[in-house]
This record gives structure tokens, C-alpha cells and sequence, in this order.
């Protein structure tokens, strides 16, 4: 009898304890103070509380995580995506503990965890990577070689992601400022101020290539994802496949997927990052998350398989059923982020009870959510929520779908990002699949239209108040016991005389 502890939380970790229970497996919760309501912990056959809300106290504790792993007889750890799943320290202390870890070996997120060390692997390997420098570099080789590699280029972080420690230099004479905001930024987020220059394709889409592979050097890919709609290098929504990507390029980006996991040893479910540029012809490596990602199950719905209970046997030392002849890719996905922000108040946080749940169904509908009524939405946590993911036999088929479903999801008592994916479908960049990792950004803004109409909407509402007036005098007269139809014959008769 197996039994996976979930070391992590939210959507996530609901995800893959029904993954683990479909196989068979037991399961274990952790959960902070803030998280003792949380649908994990309700569905989790076990649950422990492994501290304050602060994930610095508790979800980033190593030593209480495997403690409980301890007092539950856990046999496996996965760490879902985010706090500690790309963490080598944690994933060696798993196998230490004699336990599985649900994930790739330490020396592989060793190799692949610094940008700078990636690349050099990648270069290795023969994996195109994106032109710029092999290596960290100081203040002066930055401003030497800077010219060389040609303006616009990007000052990154050796150990980034998500945009931070990066900064976009169009001339030499911002170099200075830029290269002191990078490494402050990258010093504070990861403790690490190393950086590192590359070429700024313009007009790139970013494309990913999902792979998996077993202990026993079998390596496959499962197409692409379609990443490019972003905003502040975070990502909004994701679509498989991509509709920039053509039969014969899906397979040579691949090989190269393959090609950089088998560089570093990789096993389990991981994904190579590339920027596939205006012409649609070349790519280039940015970087490997070696983890499961946020966008996964577009990936699992178009090609029929379940991501995570492949990582759950792979861990356990089993072969991969798959061989890549076996992989077939059927119709469209897209996914749809769906946040606790505020898209027409500059996407600020949103905290607050949900007070009102109505989650979208019907054929070709997915939700990977935690929520529910009662939810309460803190700013501990990233502000991610749901996903709403769809599928439909062409890409047309699968927005027509979105929006139905974005038009039947409802969540009162705090602010969602849904209104912004509604306005994406509706967009001709979006619906003709022509746009680019700037798109968002420069090209697109949500209008205020909540407030544009004020007359119209007080008139509404005041016609709703007299109403709702005119049911309650009614109901007031009524003796206890009146039929609906006397109450009719009432209320008719309160309109001729008004």
C-alpha cells in the first residue's frame, strides 16, 4: 500500500491527492493555521498542521514536512509545483529520509536550477539556445560584451524565474541603471545577484514542450503549449497546441525537448521552454522547469494522458507505458488562469470569503480548483484560484466553448480575472492566434465598464428596490397560510388600483 504526502496546497494538491486515490494510493495533507478549512484537507484521507500561515513557517519548512511524512508512514513525497517542488535541498532530503520523491533527481534540478549552468548544458548538448553569454558576469563584462551581443537585450538572472532580476536594455546608456535594479531584485527574490546577458527576440512567441521519462532512460514529449499571452512575464492563459506550431516543427522542437532532458539524466514529468521567433521557423532553449506545471492539464486532455499519475509510478521505478509512436494529439485546449485580482484596478489583490460559488460544466469543461463557499482568500498565498480549462475538436470549437463557460462561472465576495479572459475572446489578435509574448502588455487594455452607465444602473436598481417594496407589502398583507394564487389575485389587484 502506497501513501503520498502532499507537500503543498490549493488546486494543486486537490489535483493530485484525486490522481493518488484513482491509483489506489493513501493520502497525506499538510496544511498551515490559515489552511485547516481547505478543500486538501478535507479530501486528504490524513491531514497534519505544519504551522503559522506564513509559507516561510510552514509550506518552506523541510523539517516539518518530513516529520509528518514520519508520523504518517508516507512512501512518497510530491511537491505539486511552486514552494519546494525545484528545490534540490528538499528533494535530496526526501531520498534520504528513504522515501520516493515524486519528482526528477536532485543532480537534474542541480543542472537545470541555475540559468547560466543550463545553458551551458544545453550548448552542450546541441540544444539552440538563445545568443548572448555562457556565464555569470561582473559589472564590466556586462558593459563590455552588452554592445556586442546588439540592443535590445535582456540583463537576467542567473537564478530567476518569473521575470524577476530581468530587465529589458534598449542603449548602452541604461545599461548602468539597469544592471543595479537587475541584481537588487535577484539578490532579494533568490539570494543569488549573479546575471547574465541575452539577445531580445522580438516579436517571440514562448513555447513549451512537456516531456516525460522513466528510470530506465526513456524519454518522450508530448507536444506543446502555447504560452505567449503574458502579463509582467507571468502567464494568463495557455492553449495546446500551439497555433503558431506546424507538424514538422512540433517535432523538432521535440527532439530538442528530449535531447536537453537526456543531457541531465531527467526522469518524471518536466518541461523545456523555448522562444520561437516572428518567422516561426527557429527556437531557442530558455529553460527547463523540472517540475509539473501550472498548465498542465491542457496538455493532459488533448493527449489523453494523466501527467500526474505517470510521475506517481515513474517514482515508484516503473517503466513508461508510452513510447512516442503512442502519442496523439486530438483536438484544442485552452486554459484560463483565473486569479484573486482585480483586472480593472491595475490587478491588484483581492482578499475576502467567498460567499457565492457557481463553477461552469458540460461537455469539454474542466476545473482544477480549491475553492468554495466559505473559501476565505488571504494575500499568504499566490493569488491563483482556479483554472478553467476546455476542450473542443478545433481550436474554434474550444473558444466557443471558453466562453460559454467563463459566462456561466460565478464567484461572489471577492474579484477574479474571468472578466479580462471574456474580453481575450473576443479579441481578433487572440481568435486568429497572431499574437506574441508583448501582446498583453502594449496592445491590450481592460476599460473600466463597470461604471460607464450610471443612469442606466441606478435606474435599474431603483426599479428593483420599488419591486422588491411592493413583494414585501404584499407578503405583510397576506394571511399565514394564503395560496400562491391568492397572492396573485392580491398583487394584480395592488396594480389597478396604483
Amino acid at each position: 500500500m502506497q501513501k503520498v504526502l502532499i507537500a503543498n496546497r490549493g488546486e494543486i494538491a486537490v489535483r493530485i491527492i484525486r490522481a493518488a486515490q484513482e491509483l489506489g494510493y493513501a493520502t497525506v495533507a499538510v496544511y498551515s493555521d490559515g489552511d485547516r478549512a481547505a478543500l486538501h484537507v478535507r479530501l486528504a484521507d490524513e491531514a497534519f498542521n505544519i504551522g503559522p500561515s506564513p509559507a516561510a513557517e510552514s509550506y518552506l519548512r523541510i523539517d516539518r514536512i518530513l516529520d509528518v511524512a514520519r508520523r504518517s508512514g508516507a512512501t512518497l513525497v510530491h511537491p505539486g509545483y511552486g514552494f519546494l517542488a525545484e528545490n534540490q535541498a528538499f528533494a535530496q532530503a526526501v531520498i534520504d529520509a528513504g522515501l520516493r520523491f515524486v519528482g526528477p533527481p536532485p543532480s537534474a534540478i542541480h543542472a537545470m536550477g541555475d540559468k547560466v549552468r543550463a545553458r551551458q548544458a544545453m550548448i552542450a548538448a546541441g540544444v539552440p539556445v538563445v545568443p548572448g553569454t555562457a556565464e555569470g558576469l561582473t559589472d564590466d563584462e556586462v558593459l563590455a560584451q552588452a554592445p556586442g551581443i546588439g540592443f535590445p537585450v535582456l540583463i537576467k538572472a542567473s537564478a530567476g524565474g518569473g521575470g524577476k532580476g530581468m530587465r529589458r536594455v534598449d542603449k548602452a546608456d541604461d545599461l548602468v541603471d539597469a544592471l543595479a535594479a537587475a541584481r537588487r531584485e535577484s539578490a532579494k527574490a533568490f539570494g543569488d545577484d549573479t546575471v547574465y546577458l541575452e539577445k531580445l527576440v522580438e516579436g517571440a512567441r514562448h513555447v513549451e514542450i512537456q516531456v516525460l521519462g522513466d528510470q530506465h532512460g526513456h524519454v518522450i514529449h508530448l507536444g506543446e503549449r502555447e504560452c505567449s499571452m503574458q502579463r509582467r512575464h507571468q502567464k494568463v492563459l495557455e492553449e495546446c497546441p500551439s497555433p503558431a506550431v506546424t507538424t514538422v516543427l512540433r517535432e523538432r522542437m521535440g527532439a530538442a525537448a528530449v535531447a536537453a532532458a537526456k543531457a541531465v539524466g531527467y526522469y518524471s514529468a518536466g518541461t523545456c521552454e523555448f522562444l520561437l521567433d516572428e518567422n516561426g521557423e527557429d527556437f531557442y532553449f530558455l529553460e527547463m522547469n523540472t517540475r509539473l506545471q501550472v498548465e498542465h492539464p491542457v496538455t493532459e486532455v488533448v493527449t489523453g494522458v494523466d501527467l500526474v499519475k505517470h510521475m506517481l509510478r515513474i517514482a515508484l521505478g516503473r517503466k513508461l507505458r508510452l513510447t512516442q509512436e503512442h502519442v496523439r494529439w486530438t483536438g484544442h485546449a485552452i486554459e484560463c488562469r483565473i486569479n484573486a485580482e482585480d483586472p480593472f484596478h491595475n490587478f491588484l489583490p483581492s482578499t475576502g470569503r467567498v460567499t457565492s460559488l457557481q463553477e461552469p460544466s458540460g461537455p469539454g469543461v474542466r476545473v482544477d480548483s480549491a475553492l468554495f463557499e466559505g473559501y476565505e482568500v488571504s494575500l499568504y498565498y499566490d493569488p491563483m484560484v482556479a483554472k478553467l480549462i476546455v476542450h473542443g475538436q478545433t481550436r474554434p470549437d474550444a473558444i466557443l466553448r471558453m466562453r460559454r463557460a467563463l459566462a456561466e462561472y460565478r464567484i461572489a465576495g471577492i474579484r477574479t480575472t474571468i472578466p479580462l479572459h471574456q474580453r481575450l475572446m473576443d479579441m481578433t489578435q487572440f481568435i486568429s492566434g497572431s499574437y506574441d509574448t508583448s501582446y498583453l502588455e502594449h496592445h491590450f487594455t481592460m476599460t473600466h465598464v463597470e461604471g460607464r452607465d450610471f443612469d442606466r444602473v441606478a435606474a435599474i436598481t431603483a426599479t428593483l428596490l420599488a419591486h422588491q417594496h411592493r413583494s414585501d407589502a404584499i407578503n405583510r398583507l397576506a394571511p399565514v397560510g394564503d395560496s400562491e394564487w391568492k397572492r396573485f389575485g392580491r398583487r394584480q389587484g395592488m396594480r389597478v388600483s396604483s
